[in-house]
């Protein structure tokens, strides 16, 4: 007999897993293209395949268009992954998402960089929209 993994259909519901809103406020410069860039070395969360904790270093840029991330909240919000058992992958895509629903940009791009695991750093990134094209200094 086969023996099941202990992660099997851990990850089925991962996108409607409930976690805390992310607020947003009124972005006054809409007309301008820009680029926020934002970042948390303390993102943690749990392996579902081990229950042991999983660490990542997590890179936020947008282009914003009616709103802005308010920065308290999405500390909360990642605060919530804490206990939440995810793989890597799924972090980051799940993390996408949300935010793209909270405040809508014209780009998005969401990096994780996890701490290392039996001798393998994994790094996940994901987007959504068309990157500006922005002069840099």
């Amino acid at each position: 007999m086969k023996k099941k993994a202990a992660y099997k259909g851990l990850q089925q519901n991962v996108r409607k897993r409930k976690l805390p809103k992310i607020d947003v406020w009124e972005n006054r410069y809409r007309d301008k293209t820009y680029v926020v860039r934002f970042d948390t070395p303390e993102f943690t969360c749990i392996c579902p395949r081990t229950g042991l904790p999983d660490f990542a270093h997590i890179f936020i840029e947008y282009s914003p268009e009616a709103c802005c991330i308010e920065l308290k909240s999405f500390k909360e919000y990642i605060t919530a992954y804490r206990d939440f058992g995810i793989f890597h992958e799924h972090a980051v895509n799940r993390m996408l998402e949300d935010l793209v629903k909270s405040c809508e940009p014209r780009w998005m791009k969401v990096k994780g960089v996890f701490n290392i695991r039996g001798g393998i750093t994994t790094t996940v990134e994901a987007e959504s929209g068309v990157r500006p094209t922005l002069l840099s200094f």
